[in-house]
């Protein structure tokens, strides 16, 4: 079994909202539920008693109750969630409005930002007011190409008080994303701000903005936030108007919170676009709203006292999730800039500023932090920080333990995994239980998640496919633009039938633990046996001399041949005696099918937009396929490389 790196003393158990959830869940069905796996059964084999207690304990705020918790389990997808109810998303993440500071904003060369609960509700009205003064109604999209900013949170939340459905993407995203995720929805409103600054260079964006203004006749009217400069030239853009200026005039301080069914659309999300158009992903009030409470009151622990932080932009969902920590009375912070500007210190001295409680982040942001050399945990009070959650790819054991002995010996690490279609997580964090090193603490209350086999079968203690095999609150409502849901359907359910199918591979232990080993569609196959990429990047990235890799496949003579990309560190080179030590520790810490057919050193690795390693675009250009949208990429020049590559004229090592 896995080394245990954490344990939570009893009195730190007793005190958690898990805990208090656990008497609250047996004082109202006269159970007696004793601990984490008790729970997580009573949460799957009694799916609707769990989530009404969830939407109890969490206090979802709406005018009028449910009929029923869902109609029926056997539908998936289609099952109907809190049927009767009515509510408004934006009214449950604005119910405190005292002086407790709500949002704190961080920035490149910039002075943090302190907005108060009263003075958030209060810019939410005018905001609000000037959307419906626009025209904007019920199911109009309200869309945001926007930095991490408060004015980002402040638009979705108007949006989403007079029941507009809110999207954004970053603005980094080049063009052609931007169109093709924009273009699709047609946005009433786009909120956009003049630019924004990285590595402490200005990057500008009305270009981009004109370019949309032209291209998406559906837009009335762009709202533009003066981030970058002060004051900003809208003379290219002619439906543009300041921010300040379009809230202008709206001083009635009182919000009318439009009430509407669970199943309104609230958000589209969408996939990252490697192999085509961009899903678009319509997401529903009521099932995003108790997920995400469940996820961030229960799993996450949080509390009014606590200062929550994710590192993330606003096109991606962690965006989503660290703003619905506003329901809970937290503090979020929202930081908008390179995490290693001007040195990797950035995020750490503003956790010790700040007083961060819970530090979010990505598994290769904590690698890229340790390559460094940095130790946060020996130059920075980190005495208030009791958690560290990670998501977008595996965190390895080798991660796990930097966070350990670098950060802080007595935190919870929450390796966390589940996807932008959810909004949410199918595995998390547990503040009840142990941290064993490489995995995840616990499958998610309430999701009913599976390791299948081969054959579809459902096993323990060995990898397998990933899904979910009972109906969730956090379900897409449906596709956009995909009228029949044939879209929707081949994207989860053209495997098995009934049955959520993620597209990840995940051992599930005995203990309650669950591992992670990279998507499934990035299998590896050479002879005919199965291989997760996890397993290579574990051992490859724990060399020194190795600062990223990526491994795909190669179709060859009716064989899959494994490839290893390999970038180097700076003042390292890979020498046929480093070649050799990394087949030789694959050879004998994985098996011999793990060792690759070729180990070629590369100057960069491909990423999406929210840094997941993309291993399906290499491997269509190694067999000659088309990568369809290289934009979808933060840093899509990275494929020229892997174009120009002649296999047929190399030797074989």
């Amino acid at each position: 079994m896995a080394e245990i790196l954490w344990q939570p003393s009893e009195k730190r158990v007793r005190e958690t909202n898990m805990f208090r959830f656990i008497g609250f869940v047996n004082d109202r069905y006269g159970l007696e539920i004793d601990g984490y796996d008790d729970l997580y059964e009573f949460s799957v084999n009694r799916i609707p008693d769990f989530w009404a207690a969830v939407w109890d304990f969490t206090g979802i705020v709406a005018s009028s109750p449910y009929d029923r918790v869902v109609d029926d389990l056997t539908k998936m997808p289609g099952a109907m969630w809190f049927e009767g109810a009515r509510l408004n998303f934006a009214e449950n993440l604005l119910r405190y409005r005292d002086e407790g500071i709500a949002i704190v904003a961080r920035g490149e060369n910039r002075p943090p930002v302190y907005i108060t609960y009263a003075a958030l509700y209060s810019e939410v009205a005018r905001v609000a007011a000037a959307l419906a003064e626009t025209g904007v109604k019920p199911g109009d999209r309200v869309a945001g190409f926007m930095p991490n900013i408060p004015e980002t949170v402040i638009a979705m939340l108007a949006a989403a008080s007079i029941g507009a459905t809110w999207s954004s993407c970053s603005p980094d995203f080049g063009i052609q994303s931007i169109l093709d995720r924009f273009g699709q929805i047609e946005p009433t409103v786009l909120f956009a701000a003049d630019g924004y600054t990285f590595k402490g260079r200005p990057m500008d964006c009305l270009e981009r903005i004109a370019q949309i203004e032209k291209r998406i006749a559906s837009i009335r009217k762009i709202v533009i936030v003066s981030y970058a400069s002060e004051p900003t030239d809208l003379s290219g853009i002619s439906r543009g108007v300041p921010y300040d200026d379009f809230k202008k005039g709206n001083e009635s301080g009182k919000i009318e919170f439009t009430q509407l069914p669970a199943d309104h659309p609230h958000y589209i999300m969408y996939s990252s676009g490697t192999t085509g158009l961009p899903k678009c992903m319509v997401q529903g009030a009521g099932g995003i709203l108790v997920n995400q409470l469940k996820e961030l009151v229960l799993h996450t622990d949080l509390t009014r006292k606590d200062v929550i932080f994710y590192f993330t932009t606003c096109g991606w969902m962690m965006w989503n999730w660290l703003v619905a920590s506003l329901a809970t009375g937290a503090t979020i912070v929202l930081y908008e800039g390179n995490p290693f500007y001007p040195d990797e210190t950035a995020l750490w001295k503003m956790a010790e500023e700040e007083g961060i409680t819970v530090f979010g982040t990505s598994a290769g942001y904590l690698t890229a932090l340790k390559n460094t050399g940095f130790r946060p945990g020996d130059d920075l009070n980190l005495s208030a920080l009791r958690a560290v959650l990670s998501t977008g790819s595996p965190l390895l054991e080798e991660g796990f333990r930097f966070v350990y002995d670098a950060i802080k010996p007595d935190v919870q690490l929450a390796s966390i995994s589940g996807g932008t279609d959810l909004n949410g997580c199918f595995a998390l964090g547990n503040p009840m239980g142990p941290v064993y090193a490489g995995q995840l603490q616990c499958r998610g209350l309430g999701m009913k998640v599976e390791a299948f086999d081969e054959n579809g079968n459902s096993v323990k203690n060995r990898q397998g496919e990933l899904v979910c095999t009972a109906p969730f609150p956090s379900m897409p409502l449906y596709f956009w633009n995909d009228p029949d849901g044939s879209r929707y359907r081949s994207a989860y359910f053209d495997v098995y039938s009934g049955v959520w199918r993620h597209g990840d591979f995940i051992e599930i232990y005995d203990h309650g633990g669950v591992k992670i080993y990279g998507r499934s569609d990035a299998t590896l196959n050479p002879g005919g046996v199965r291989i997760g990429t996890a397993e290579i990047y574990r051992i490859v990235e724990a060399f020194p001399q190795i600062q990223d890799s990526l491994v795909t496949g190669r179709k060859q003579n009716g064989d899959e041949q494994v490839i290893l990309f390999v970038k180097m560190g700076e003042g390292s080179r890979l020498t046929e005696s480093l070649d050799r030590e990394i087949r030789n520790r694959l050879k004998s810490e994985a098996s011999p099918r793990h060792v690759p057919s070729r180990i070629i050193e590369v100057p960069d690795i491909p990423y999406t937009l929210n840094m997941k390693k993309v291993e399906i675009a290499v491997k269509n250009i190694l067999e000659n396929k088309p990568v369809t949208n290289r934009e979808a990429l933060i840093n899509p020049a990275s494929l020229d490389y892997y174009a120009e590559l002649d296999f047929d004229s190399r030797e074989k090592p």
